[in-house]
């Protein structure tokens, strides 16, 4: 990392169960999608048994967190049901806590999912609406004294790429921060257990996701652990015309670059090589 990037820019060390994230050193968030329609593994993970050994396995690849959703939230995705959400997320979040002391990210826009699934023994709340979705959600995290992620999001899923238009989308996403901070802090969430995530792929264009990316040092003014989620997005596909299983090697190209303006946690599907990619990162820096 460019250290001199980062004079002023110096978030504690946050701890997520028994990881800690810090600047220096890339956390890897190993996503499992139990959901049979997200664009990269839908279907592949529905079965409780298999969404449970794919956690394992990418805990065994190198993933320092693992990221459970239940519910897809890719353009155009239609909302679930509390219920069909529980069933889907709550018994392999309990199996792998059986197993494996890894922490757990819970992917989720509803604070009865979250709490839940902390009483079960998640470490963390990824929320992609800001704690918009549900107005409870900020309650959870403050009384569970977890992390949280707080996304942006323009919209929702089902019509987010309904042609997204901004005036200047990073100033409109530290608009959004600003604001979902303040109220996070209202709600009782400590600072310091704040991440944000400007929300690649999330009611932007193409062109927006390339700007965001090219600026996202600019989120460093919150002082907060920046997460983004690149791996094998569309953007990628649109600009360089690949299907989304030949989107690997330009997703580490958005890690590296990320990392070096001051990201920390990187949400992926394939662990094995982002950490491969990183660990060589880390012994030429």
């Amino acid at each position: 990392m460019d250290n001199n990037s980062n004079t002023f820019f110096s978030p504690p060390p946050l701890s997520i169960g028994n990881h800690i994230v810090t600047i220096n050193k890339p956390t890897i968030m190993g996503i499992v999608n139990i959901t049979p329609d997200s664009f990269s593994d839908g279907g592949l993970y529905l079965d409780h048994n298999k969404a449970f050994e794919h956690a394992l396995k990418l805990e065994k690849d190198g993933a320092d967190i693992i990221d459970i959703g239940g519910e897809s939230t890719r353009p155009g995705a239609n909302p679930i049901s509390l219920n069909e959400e529980e069933n889907r997320i709550l018994p392999v979040i309990q199996e792998i806590r059986k197993k494996s002391n890894i922490p757990i990210s819970v992917d989720t826009t509803k604070a009865e999912i979250a709490k839940k699934a902390i009483m079960l023994g998640a470490n963390m709340i990824n929320d992609i609406s800001a704690g918009t979705f549900d107005p409870d959600m900020f309650k959870v995290a403050a009384k569970a004294e977890v992390p949280i992620c707080i996304m942006h999001i323009k919209g929702n899923p089902k019509h987010m790429q309904d042609n997204p238009t901004y005036a200047d989308i990073i100033e409109e996403i530290k608009d959004y921060f600003k604001t979902a901070i303040n109220r996070a802090t209202l709600a009782g969430i400590s600072p310091d257990k704040l991440i944000i995530d400007p929300g690649i792929g999330f009611g932007k264009t193409a062109e927006d996701n390339i700007k965001i990316l090219q600026n996202i040092s600019k989120f460093r003014i919150f002082n907060k652990h920046i997460l983004i989620g690149t791996s094998n997005k569309s953007f990628i596909g649109a600009m360089l015309n690949l299907n989304v299983k030949e989107r690997l090697e330009p997703t580490l190209a958005t890690i590296l670059y990320a990392f070096q303006q001051g990201t920390s946690i990187f949400r992926v599907h394939d662990v094995l090589a982002t950490k491969k990619f990183l660990s060589m990162v880390e012994i030429l820096e």
